[in-house]
């Protein structure tokens, strides 16, 4: 009998990551987030207008886009909340003390994968504040980044003044 090859796990929860951001509403990204703690997934989230506002699929326009605003600035004019903020928003947060979240993004127009891709500074602060221990973050099918939360903590970028991700 021949031997059932397995997908890793870290690639597993990753791959999920991606499913779920094919919900995404965003007309520049599609970005998909799962929180996994004790290999139990806790949560899920994917980029969206919040419950009850049109999305920007719906309007059929990006304001940012619209407005030139390079990825990873001017947050406070995006319709969406991230796909981390509504994964740790739709979970309780004594289950995300010491979890991971595995992140994935993909680039609308051409499909790749957002190179470099990380948590912005304001989901940063909400991922410290949930308790997660650790963010994987997908670079391609198989390969991934995995980022320390203590790290952010210990080098605050926005004493530097640092923009964009």
């Amino acid at each position: 009998m021949k031997a059932i090859e397995r997908r890793d796990k870290t690639n597993y929860y990753l791959d999920l990551a991606e499913v779920v951001s094919q919900r995404c509403t965003c007309l520049r990204h599609r970005y998909g987030a799962v929180i996994v703690k004790d290999d139990e997934v806790i949560s899920t989230g994917y980029v969206g207008a919040p419950r009850g506002r049109q999305n920007c699929s719906d309007l059929g326009y990006c304001l940012r886009t619209k407005l030139g605003i390079p990825r990873g600035e001017r947050y406070e004019l995006c319709r969406s909340v991230h796909a981390e903020a509504n994964a740790i928003i739709s979970a309780p947060r004594r289950d995300m003390i010491g979890a991971t979240l595995y992140l994935t993004g993909t680039e609308v127009n051409e499909g790749g994968y957002i190179k470099d891709a990380v948590c912005c500074s304001m989901c940063k602060r909400l991922v410290i504040n949930a308790g997660i221990e650790q963010v994987i973050v997908r670079d391609d099918k198989e390969h991934f980044r995995v980022i320390q939360v203590r790290d952010w903590v210990e080098d605050d970028e926005s004493l530097r003044g640092v923009l964009g991700y």
